[in-house]
C-alpha cells in the first residue's frame, strides 16, 4: 500500500492526510452521537411525566438533573423551571434551550462532504499532473520506450483518481449516517419539548379551574 501511494506521487500523500482527518472527525462525531448521547429518550421523558402526574415538580426537575449530561435533560429542565410562569415564557425557555443544543448535535458533520469533494478533486488534479508528466516523459524517451513510459505514466496518474474516490465514498456514506442520527436526536428533542409544554399548560389550566 505504501509503495502504491509513493508511486502515485505527492497528491496521494495529500489525499492520505485528508482521509486521516476525515476518519478522525467521523469517529469523534460517531462517539458523541451514538455513545455520549445514548439515552432511552422515551423512557426518560415518561419518567419525568410520571412525576408531573403526581404534581411533583421537584421530582421532575431532579429527574432532569439526573440526565443533564444529555440535551433532553437540559431542555426539559429549562421548561420545568418556568412552569409557574406564563405559557409563552415556558415556550421561549425551551425554544432557547433547543437552539443552544442543536448546533452541538450537528456540529462538524458537514465537513465530511467537504473532505469527500476535496479528495475527489485532488484525485483529478493528481491525474492531470500525472498525465502531463507522462507525456513529457514520452517526448524525452526513445522510440522503443515511449509506449512503456506512456503506459506507466497513465497508470500512475489514474491511481490518484482511484485513491481520491476510495476516500470520498466512505466520507459521503459517513456523512449520511451521522446526519441521519443527528436529525433523529433533534426531532426527538423537539417532540419531547412540545410534549412537556402541552402537559405543563394543561396542568396550569386545571389548577386555575380548581
Amino acid at each position: 500500500m505504501i509503495d502504491v501511494i509513493h508511486q502515485g506521487g505527492l497528491f496521494m500523500y495529500v489525499i492520505l492526510i485528508v482521509s486521516v482527518i476525515a476518519m478522525t472527525l467521523f469517529l469523534e462525531r460517531a462517539n458523541f452521537l451514538y455513545l455520549r448521547l445514548r439515552l432511552n429518550i422515551e423512557q426518560a421523558y415518561q419518567n419525568i411525566i410520571r412525576y408531573l402526574e403526581k404534581v411533583n415538580y421537584r421530582g421532575a426537575i431532579e429527574e432532569c438533573v439526573r440526565i443533564e449530561n444529555h440535551p433532553l435533560g437540559r431542555i426539559l429542565k429549562a421548561g420545568l423551571i418556568k412552569s409557574d410562569k406564563k405559557d409563552k415564557d415556558i415556550e421561549l425557555a425551551m425554544e432557547e434551550s433547543i437552539m443552544r443544543e442543536i448546533p452541538s448535535v450537528r456540529a462538524r458533520i458537514n465537513y465530511l462532504t467537504m473532505f469527500a469533494n476535496i479528495a475527489t478533486l485532488l484525485g483529478l488534479l493528481g491525474t492531470i499532473f500525472g498525465l502531463i508528466t507522462a507525456f513529457k516523459g514520452v517526448g524525452a524517451a526513445s522510440d522503443t520506450m515511449r509506449q512503456e513510459v506512456l503506459a506507466q505514466g497513465i497508470s500512475m496518474a489514474m491511481m490518484t483518481t482511484a485513491f481520491g474516490l476510495i476516500v470520498a465514498i466512505p466520507c459521503i456514506a459517513g456523512y449520511y449516517v451521522l446526519n441521519n442520527r443527528g436529525d433523529y436526536i433533534v426531532d426527538q428533542l423537539e417532540e419531547k419539548a412540545l410534549g412537556l409544554y402541552n402537559v405543563l399548560t394543561i396542568m396550569k389550566r386545571e389548577k386555575d379551574i380548581s
